[in-house]
């Protein structure tokens, strides 16, 4: 028996009736031999690790605009932290860590740099709209690879499209990432806004905190043992309680800090820095990557453009408007 079988077999005899078993994958778009030694999620899990959009997420803004400090979140750290509780989550209730990992990694391969103002500014400008679940499926599907894409199974590739909004995932294990991604965030961004002297521990209201806990540590516990002691049947949630201290610590956030001039001030460059960067490119679509110029042919200059932007990094955004609007010094000597 090879490994896989074995492992397959694992996953039969001791996971949920509720799980997504490996073997029962719906497939993938280009059907290849399976491996000798890794699952099918397995290797979708490599394959996401592995891909250069992954690496790119160190230098993507999470909340905060370019921090000054080694500690602030980025958009990678917070995959790891929603991959963490979405795996503890998993186990706790007898389904597929490997599927629900490789989700969490992937979720947010097409996020825009500068977080969501990014999103929100390429929504704008793109005419067939913008939103980062959407084109993490993109990069999955068309964008890595040179234009091959993962080609990642049903199930993956489901969870990464439903891990925000609107319908929930076909599987349990996709309906845990979109709850573990809302219990990471919501905490580290608690902690980076503590962090940033943008609001106090003790700002947080005291009937939140008698529910949940004043400390990151217990939030993110009372939250996740909330999920595994209410979740049934495949349905993934918390308790009305929790939920409901979930949702009033969600509209304190939103307040405090999601909306908090000193925390998002730098945030009204970013509209204009995309759009400059998004009519330049329009204008000079020669100057595109090369690994983009099928997309050009096939779905047009403002798709590749759309493309292009919503990968790039913080930093690379940054620079490259420098260098294309920003006027070199001239030195005389």
């Amino acid at each position: 028996m090879l490994i896989r079988e074995q492992l397959e077999l694992r996953e039969q005899n001791t996971l949920s009736e509720y799980a997504a078993l490996s073997q029962n994958t719906r497939g993938r778009v280009k059907p290849e031999n399976k491996c000798s030694v890794r699952t099918e999620f397995q290797r979708d899990r490599d394959r996401i690790i592995h891909c250069k959009s992954f690496r790119r997420l160190k230098h993507k803004t999470q909340v905060f605009l370019s921090p000054e400090g080694d500690h602030y979140r980025t958009r990678l750290t917070h995959t790891l932290e929603v991959a963490q509780i979405a795996r503890t989550i998993a186990r706790a209730l007898m389904l597929n860590e490997d599927l629900t990992e490789a989700v969490s990694l992937a979720h947010d391969l097409g996020h825009t740099p500068f977080g969501h103002a990014g999103e929100r500014a390429l929504n704008s400008l793109y005419k067939n709209g913008f939103h980062h679940y959407e084109q993490s499926l993109r990069v999955v599907d068309v964008l890595e690879k040179d234009g091959q894409g993962l080609n990642l199974t049903y199930e993956t590739r489901n969870g990464i499209l439903c891990h925000t909004c609107g319908k929930q995932a076909d599987t349990a294990e996709g309906r845990i990432v979109r709850i573990a991604d809302r219990i990471a965030y919501m905490n580290h961004d608690i902690d980076d806004a503590v962090r940033a002297g943008v609001i106090k521990s003790s700002d947080i209201p005291k009937d939140i905190t008698e529910l949940i806990g004043n400390d990151t540590s217990s939030r993110i516990n009372s939250m996740v043992m909330s999920v595994i002691e209410n979740s049934e049947c495949g349905n993934i949630k918390m308790s009305q309680e929790i939920q409901y201290a979930f949702d009033k610590l969600h509209g304190f956030m939103f307040e405090s800090v999601y909306s908090n001039e000193y925390a998002k001030h730098e945030e009204k460059k970013v509209p204009e820095l995309i759009g400059l960067l998004y009519t330049y490119y329009l204008r000079h679509p020669d100057l595109l990557p090369d690994d983009l110029c099928f997309v050009a042919e096939n779905e047009g200059i403002e798709r590749a453009v759309c493309d292009h932007i919503s990968g790039m990094t913080d930093h690379y955004a940054t620079e490259k408007f420098k260098e294309l609007f920003v006027p070199d010094p001239w030195k005389i000597n």
